[in-house]
């Protein structure tokens, strides 16, 4: 059973940084998609950040481009997204998601973590 969960959450203030990390079980993620939604209140769900393990090709939302970074160490069932220059607009649950390819990841992930709260203040 896939189980991805998700860490580093939490309160911060605008301009500041936030890690997430989500660490992957239930079985061996090399060959796929790892990445990240977000939900804010009220919005759609949004794919803002993914990492394909084959080659390192990456997908950043137009939203975080230039400010978040998506990092997979060589472990394979492990992802990071560094947040800087985060901006009250950020604030909502992120999720660890995973698929097989980043054009599946795009429309919706198979795979879902239960989800962390980064919240930005103003």
């Amino acid at each position: 059973q896939v189980q991805l969960v998700e860490s580093g959450g939490g309160l911060v203030q605008a301009g500041g940084s936030l890690r997430l990390s989500c660490a992957a079980s239930g079985r061996t993620f090399s060959g796929y998609a790892m990445g990240w939604f977000r939900q804010a209140p009220g919005k759609e769900r949004e794919g803002i950040a993914c990492i394909h393990s084959n080659d390192g090709e990456t997908y950043y939302a137009d939203s975080v481009k230039g400010r978040f970074t998506i990092s997979r160490p060589n472990t394979e069932n492990t992802v990071f997204l560094q947040m800087n220059s985060l901006k009250p607009e950020d604030t909502a649950v992120y999720y660890c998601t995973v698929d097989l390819d980043l054009d599946s990841w795009r429309v919706f992930p198979h795979s879902w973590g239960q989800g962390t709260q980064v919240t930005v203040s103003s």
